[in-house]
């Protein structure tokens, strides 16, 4: 083959490959789409849950919800998190009332994921274990199952003690670690209408700089 063929083949392989590659392109676009779609449509429909039915949760949902927290992101890569999955009606019990308000439907769920640190491993375990416990939320929501946040990093009992210590005590969490949160997870025992989105506060986004909500 002469150099011109070889320059002219090497040429029509270039341009053939940057066809397919940009046919490829065009034809992801409707999945990239779709999946967008979806994942707005989860985060609409995924609302705080304190009311659930008497169903358990069958092992592999409450495995799927531990993978997504696991896949979440972490600084540097520490990933300081870890989980303890509670399903004992009498340890959910205690849970309940480890701080003052906001715990009691604990009781009813059908499990719940602690969510803990090794605070020896990152400076900003909160902000990990914050992700991980929201990406819970969002598998359970993606599953049909029922979630909500229970704050337990800088919340008391009704006795003025600290419901970090509280959990770490019932649940025989060591020394270093300490406990941002609890996910309640259970069958949903009222639903929740969607997110309205004609309720976002859009004054609350800026663009460029402060004030700006153009």
């Amino acid at each position: 083959m002469s150099i011109v063929n070889v320059t002219i083949f090497n040429a029509l392989l270039r341009f053939s490959i940057s066809q397919i590659l940009r046919f490829k392109k065009i034809l992801s676009l409707p999945k990239i789409n779709f999946i967008m779609e979806k994942f707005i449509e989860l985060l609409k429909h995924r609302r705080s849950c304190r009311h659930f039915t008497d169903e358990a949760i069958d092992k592999e949902s409450i495995d799927i919800i531990l993978k997504a927290a696991l896949m979440s992101p972490s600084g540097h890569r520490l990933t300081p998190w870890e989980f303890v999955v509670v399903e004992d009606k009498e340890t959910l019990k205690a849970l309940s009332v480890c701080k003052a308000a906001g715990a009691t439907f604990i009781e009813n769920a059908a499990a719940a994921i602690v969510v803990i640190a090794d605070t020896t491993k990152s400076d900003v375990w909160v902000e990990d274990c914050s992700i991980a416990s929201v990406n819970m939320q969002l598998a359970a929501e993606d599953l049909g199952l029922g979630s909500c946040w229970v704050q337990i990093r800088l919340r008391k009992d009704n006795e003025g003690n600290d419901a970090i210590d509280n959990v770490k005590s019932l649940l025989g969490i060591p020394e270093q670690y300490s406990v941002l949160s609890m996910v309640a997870l259970g069958h949903k025992g009222r639903e929740s209408k969607p997110f309205d989105e004609s309720k976002l506060q859009l004054d609350k986004i800026h663009r460029g700089r402060f004030g700006n909500n153009n």
